[in-house]
């Protein structure tokens, strides 16, 4: 039986040749008017470093450069364009009113080096983000300087360093749960601490009874995604906190600076923190994106921000429930923000989880993620969050099942994926010495 995907589409043009090759002389895609003042002799002005001419460029009209870059982008797979089924770290629809705030002339422009009391608005922004994040997850202080995740893992372990060694004890070891996510046992690492393994219980938690036993004076913390990355909401974590818990005790440690309110009002920036770890980014973190992300939170209010973190839920339920049966659900436990399947029936034909997010680009979707977490063997983790409607998922859904089908009934194709793409599969064969790209002929 063929199966005709529904949503995908082929590229505007499959074989896009090189900008050079368009090129013809004497086009062009300017045209200056006459000059009106006197010209300048630039070789007298440079000297030596005047360039005589610009070198093999092309030469291409204005409709050619913008037709040809514009196809170019067809070939990226975007945000814009559909779907991202990635978990954990996942590739979110960031509203365009986002876009507008953040491009707002006074703080698209603003420079680091600005004086404190010309930049009352940026530092306002930083403190408004820093109260909302602290009043949405119950935290005591946070730092924005973090640039990423992992980047905020990383700084949360050099604060709890810290802490140890000002407590005159430093321990040598941090405890992370299979189910957590990938960066930490790196970040972990690069920290200088040596990584003990918790295993999960049989419902994909951490075990709190390993907990127990592996807890003892050589342990720093606990490094603990939650929901984790099977999607399970922890769900002993007051348990788990009354075992490790440091809270305010970490805040002298928080990196510097820190934004204030001063004996006059303003604000300003605090330097004299002596038991800071210091600086982890350089000036004061991503503030564009501290723009962005203020904005989503009074754009959406308390209510809000509730209401999109249940719909991501029940998109991730709705995804689980339609595909329960086509795919192996390891763990029964109930599932948060994102579901893991695993390719334990597709294996069965030679079929595998890389195979499957392949043939899903035929389908017009991004693949999902592959063999992730560690603790699911061929994992297909999927994580559609809030942004998706029902139709969406339910092509995704469709397309899923397609592929299933396609395993049993001729896996073959799904084995050969993708075949609408521009270059066809790598060859992954252990016996290859360097990957050959297959290129596909004209259409």
């Amino acid at each position: 039986m063929k199966h005709t995907p529904r949503k995908a589409t082929l590229h505007v043009n499959q074989n896009e040749g090189l900008i050079f090759e368009k090129s013809s002389a004497g086009k062009a895609a300017w045209k200056l008017p006459p000059l009106d003042v006197p010209e300048v002799d630039t070789a007298k002005l440079l000297g030596a470093s005047e360039r005589k001419d610009l070198g093999s460029m092309p030469e291409v009209s204005e409709i050619e450069i913008i037709r040809h870059f514009t196809r170019l982008s067809t070939w990226n797979y975007a945000i814009d364009l559909g779907m991202y089924p990635l978990g954990s770290c996942t590739m979110k629809y960031n509203p365009r009113v986002n876009e507008a705030v953040a491009r707002a002339e006074g703080l698209a422009n603003g420079h680091p080096y600005q004086p404190e009391k010309i930049s009352q608005g940026a530092l306002q922004i930083l403190k408004t983000l820093s109260e909302c994040l602290i009043d949405i997850t119950g935290m005591d202080a946070i730092t924005l300087q973090p640039a990423a995740g992992a980047h905020g893992e990383m700084t949360g372990l050099l604060m709890v360093r810290a802490h140890h060694h000002a407590q005159g004890r430093p321990r040598k070891k941090i405890l992370i749960p299979d189910s957590a996510h990938g960066t930490n046992p790196a970040t972990a690492a690069m920290v200088d601490y040596a990584v003990e393994n918790l295993k999960s219980d049989s419902r994909g938690m951490v075990d709190i009874a390993a907990l127990e036993a592996q807890m003892n004076e050589d342990v720093a913390a606990l490094m603990l995604t939650n929901p984790n990355t099977l999607g399970v909401f922890e769900q002993q974590i007051h348990k788990i906190a009354d075992i490790l818990h440091a809270k305010k005790k970490l805040e002298p440690f928080l990196p510097t600076p820190v934004v204030v309110t001063k004996a006059d009002g303003t604000l300003g920036f605090e330097y004299n923190r002596p038991e800071s770890v210091g600086r982890v980014r350089a000036f004061y973190g991503n503030f564009g994106m501290f723009v962005r992300a203020l904005a989503y939170i009074q754009a959406n209010g308390p209510d809000g921000l509730r209401q999109t973190t249940e719909d991501a839920v029940l998109n991730a339920n709705y995804i689980r429930k339609g595909l329960e049966g086509s795919y192996d659900l390891p763990y029964s436990t109930p599932t948060m923000h994102e579901v893991v399947f695993s390719d334990k029936l597709q294996a069965k034909k030679g079929v595998r989880t890389m195979d499957i997010a392949k043939r899903l680009i035929d389908y017009g979707f991004h693949p999902y993620t592959t063999a992730f977490p560690l603790i699911v063997p061929g994992a297909l983790m999927i994580e559609p969050t809030e942004s998706e409607s029902k139709e969406e998922m339910d092509l995704f859904i469709e397309a899923m099942k397609s592929i299933a089908s396609e395993v049993e009934e001729d896996p073959q194709t799904v084995l050969n994926a993708p075949h609408s793409t521009r270059v066809s599969r790598l060859d992954e064969t252990a016996a290859a010495r360097k990957p050959v790209l297959r290129w596909k002929p004209a259409l």
